[in-house]
């Protein structure tokens, strides 16, 4: 499935189509996508959205993921996953790169670029992965101005608010600034960095028909649960944000390495997708088709004497 060749294009705005996927009884399942190659992959593995990490779209970049990334760069990677998979897409808004004006332009950026869902955060900046620690916590106050802000401007955009408020003001101070972001006007609430199965549970307790994201991170402050274990505490949504990105770089490491050892791929090609798997992947020989069906361009004869 890629957007020049595909039969089944969406017609919907991505934020409505992320709503209908939550309207069902099971926890819908969002893995990391950091490109379009990941995006086509998982849509071919069954998924039915996905999502977009701060920290996947940033290392992918070379770089840390502490807030440095802008509207416009993080917009590239939408464009390419939603155009990839033609799937709704969440995507880590950060902080919202400012303050209100600044929430509500990338708001409106996420949502021509195709995104159906955002989550922003109440961090201040450079802000940090949400499994590290000293991180610094916006006011509550400030925080629900963004997601107000986000409201007012959002067409269709499914606005999720993480709140980071676990680690340095306890379960309390967490389901504090989630009730007043949820008043502000998000659809749904991200609690980062809990630590156990008794958080997860006391967070969707305090927090009745409201929906819930969990993040699945690999290596962070989040023991590991199963889908279905997330939404038997109460959990209507649940991400793997860098998962894929982990696996691609550990690949390519052990690639690099072998190249050098060996002085070329040999050792290596068992584990290459081959040239066949990569074309159809991409959907090479249905572009070649919709190429062939085009006109060629005919240049008209000149009328004599109008040359």
């Amino acid at each position: 499935m890629t957007y020049l060749v595909a039969d089944d294009l969406p017609t919907e705005p991505g934020g409505v189509r992320f709503r209908r996927l939550l309207e069902r009884p099971e926890i819908l399942q969002i893995p990391g996508t950091h490109n379009g190659m990941a995006a086509l992959q998982a849509r071919a593995a069954g998924f039915e959205a996905l999502y977009l990490s701060g920290a996947a779209m940033t290392a992918s970049m070379g770089l840390p993921d502490l807030g440095i990334i802008t509207v416009d760069e993080v917009g590239f990677f939408i464009r390419q996953v939603t155009r990839a998979s033609g799937l709704p897409v969440l995507v880590d808004g950060d902080t919202g790169y400012g303050e209100a004006l600044n929430v509500m332009n990338m708001v409106r950026a996420f949502e021509d670029a195709g995104a159906g869902a955002v989550h922003i955060e109440d961090q201040l900046l450079p802000k940090k992965c949400g499994h590290l620690n000293d991180k610094k916590l916006a006011d509550a106050r400030d925080m629900a101005a963004k997601v107000a802000a986000a409201r007012k401007a959002r067409r269709h955009l499914f606005i999720i608010a993480r709140t980071d408020g676990a680690a340095s003001e306890g379960i309390d101070g967490a389901v504090a600034r989630a009730k007043l972001y949820m008043e502000a006007g998000a659809d749904a609430i991200f609690p980062e960095a809990l630590t156990s199965r008794e958080m997860f549970e006391e967070f969707a307790r305090r927090m009745p028909g409201v929906p819930l994201l969990a993040n699945m991170t690999e290596f962070g402050r989040t023991p590991f649960f199963t889908a279905a274990e997330f939404q038997q505490m109460g959990y209507r949504m649940v991400i793997w944000p860098v998962s894929s990105l982990r696996v691609a770089n550990k690949a390519q490491a052990e690639l690099f390495a072998s190249i050098r050892e060996h002085g070329g791929t040999h050792q290596m090609l068992e584990r290459m997708q081959t040239r066949q798997e990569l074309y159809d992947a991409i959907g090479l020989h249905a572009y070649e088709a919709l190429d062939a069906t085009i006109v060629k361009t005919v240049v008209p004869t000149p009328v004599p004497g109008r040359e």
